[in-house]
């Protein structure tokens, strides 16, 4: 026995992990496990008490975030698509916003530009075709413009209805005009006078007898106003472009409805 432990002790002291510089790999100081082992109870500590003292609204809403705040780490190829169609739509419509304000390039075309765009307003040709109606003495002539009226109001409703419901914004923070507001034609998407438009020049084109030329006018009218919302920064291309679509589209439901000439007569003399 005596033997044995002088030979343990030199052991130990040819041992390389016993020297100083060594001894952390095998044994971690004492001050690193307290100050491990405090800040693991202070950490437990501020946890449990973190959920006593925040209200519940609050836990409410850290449990439940809004979409717009989460990250969507993996998104669809139709996500990505419409996104980037949307980016191209709005970088597109600002820069042909050239009338948006009296600064931009274009700036001092500005009122000719909003001349355009009120020959293709709702009120001015509501006007117009109930003047009209009450100077004209032919039966067909009241039928046509009966029924033109029945379409001018369809197109307001349609489409206040349908910004309504969009709610989308222009490209620029350009505010809508007094007739504006009184057609309800106060967004973006879709664009009433683009539809007007479309829905006036198919309509004069199926039941007015026009020469070519006055007809290729008709359709560079409504070409002309529909863009002109954009230049003036009020409508992305896109709401010009829809408002085309859902003007044929109300063309298509007058023809349907279509008042025959004893309807009309019945209701001129209702008013």
């Amino acid at each position: 026995m005596p033997a044995s432990q002088p030979r343990s002790r030199a052991r130990d002291r040819n041992n390389v992990l016993n020297r100083a510089e060594f001894l952390s790999l095998n044994q971690p100081l004492k001050g690193n496990q307290e100050s491990r082992s405090s800040s693991r109870k202070q950490s437990s500590q501020a946890g449990a008490a973190g959920p006593q003292n925040s209200n519940p609204k609050e836990r409410r809403q850290s449990q439940q975030l809004p979409e717009e705040d989460c990250m969507q780490l993996n998104p669809s190829f139709k996500g990505i698509a419409f996104n980037s169609l949307l980016a191209i739509d709005i970088c597109m419509s600002k820069r042909l916003g050239v009338c948006a304000n009296t600064a931009s390039s274009w700036g001092g075309a500005r009122s000719m530009i909003n001349l355009l765009g009120i020959t293709g307003h709702g009120i001015p040709w509501i006007a117009g075709t109930l003047i009209c109606l009450v100077k004209s003495s032919t039966l067909a002539g009241q039928e046509v413009l009966m029924n033109l009226l029945l379409a001018l109001l369809l197109d307001i409703m349609i489409v206040a209805g349908l910004q309504k419901l969009a709610k989308r914004k222009g490209p620029y923070d350009v505010n809508p005009g007094l007739l504006d507001y009184l057609t309800m034609d106060t967004y973006a998407f879709p664009a009433g006078h683009a539809s007007r438009v479309a829905m006036l020049s198919k309509f004069f084109l199926n039941h007015l007898v026009l020469a070519i030329p006055l007809r290729i006018l008709l359709v560079l009218w409504a070409l002309c106003v529909g863009f002109s919302r954009v230049m003036i920064g009020r409508h992305h291309i896109t709401d010009v472009l829809s408002g085309f679509v859902f003007g044929y589209l109300q063309f298509r439901l007058v023809e349907l409805i279509w008042m025959s000439s004893n309807t009309c007569q019945m209701l001129i003399s209702i008013w």
